[in-house]
């Protein structure tokens, strides 16, 4: 059998499958729990400088997330050869044989140009040129970084810092007010301690795929003081946030403050653990709960007074 029949069956094959199965490989082509995420920041962007939640609201949260989905579409496809080598990646859409890597391209392009549209058409253009240049900064410029230093998650952090910065100039925010830029300057500092935490877990399985990483810069026990300084940081630049972003609410700061209390205690706690893959495992979990919570808490503190 030539290789033209055998591209023709596996198209044919991918053609057939189940709605359900089909939504399966959307949501993983499209990484959909952290582009949910991406979505939660940029609408507490919105929030915090609107103050309500209004239709503009949910166009710029639609708008980022497609442009998010296209950014981790394109991702599978640029690193399809990698990901086939490592254990916790070659299941993913392309390399396990479910998805065609042009198939992905094209879905890649098309929520591109969907989100940018719907950017452009239901919010200001600085809103569609953050969420473009987020785009464009983790595609040609984190995904290629990574191959070359195991430091990369330190530029690539902008990422993450952006999506808020959209949705506060998609509500009239200054695009360099001191509010979003604390708000930023927390998800930038998060995205490190989360990523490194992750290769505490994953390290040997990054080497497989070729990407230099800090373990073998780092002893366990360097790498590990390293992290728990970043998670520290995470805790202070958090506290820093009501200093620019003043709160309704007398017990929307103690609150903000007891579960940053918490976040420190989960902090000294790693540090001072045997670093088993479990409390590693519950550093990571701890840390993204507790993004969770200040974006919860923030969020309410702006729209409580609304209802």
């Amino acid at each position: 059998m030539n290789s033209s029949k055998i591209q023709a069956g596996r198209i044919s094959s991918i053609g057939k499958l189940s709605l359900s199965d089909t939504m399966k490989i959307l949501s993983e082509l499209t990484k959909f729990r952290i582009t949910a995420l991406v979505s939660f920041t940029t609408g507490l962007g919105y929030i915090l400088a609107a103050g309500e939640i209004d239709f503009t609201l949910f166009y710029v949260i639609a708008g980022i997330f497609l442009l998010a989905s296209a950014s981790s579409a394109l991702n599978h496809w640029q690193e399809k050869s990698t990901d086939a080598l490592m254990d916790r990646t070659k299941y993913r859409p392309i390399p396990s044989g479910r998805l065609e890597p042009n198939a992905a391209l094209w879905i890649a392009l098309g929520l591109l140009v969907c989100g940018s549209v719907l950017l452009l058409g239901a919010t200001n253009f600085e809103t569609f040129a953050v969420g473009l240049f987020t785009f464009f900064w983790y595609n040609f410029v984190y995904t290629p970084l990574k191959r070359k230093t195991a430091f990369a998650i330190i530029p690539g952090a902008l990422v993450g810092a952006l999506p808020p910065v959209a949705g506060w100039v998609a509500a009239g925010g200054g695009l360099f007010d001191a509010g979003v830029l604390a708000v930023a300057a927390y998800f930038f500092i998060w995205q490190i301690p989360h990523f490194w935490l992750l290769l505490m877990l994953y390290g040997s399985d990054y080497e497989k795929g070729g990407f230099p990483t800090l373990n073998r810069i780092f002893s366990e026990a360097q790498l590990k003081r390293i992290t728990f300084t970043w998670l520290v940081g995470n805790v202070i630049t958090a506290m820093i946030i009501p200093m620019f972003i003043q709160m309704n609410f007398d017990a929307s700061f103690y609150l903000f403050a007891a579960v940053s209390a918490w976040m420190l205690w989960v902090s000294v706690k790693f540090l001072r653990g045997n670093s088993e893959r479990k409390e590693i495992r519950n550093t990571f979990i701890a840390i993204n709960f507790y993004t969770l919570l200040l974006i919860t808490i923030l969020s309410a503190d702006k729209l409580i007074r609304v209802f």
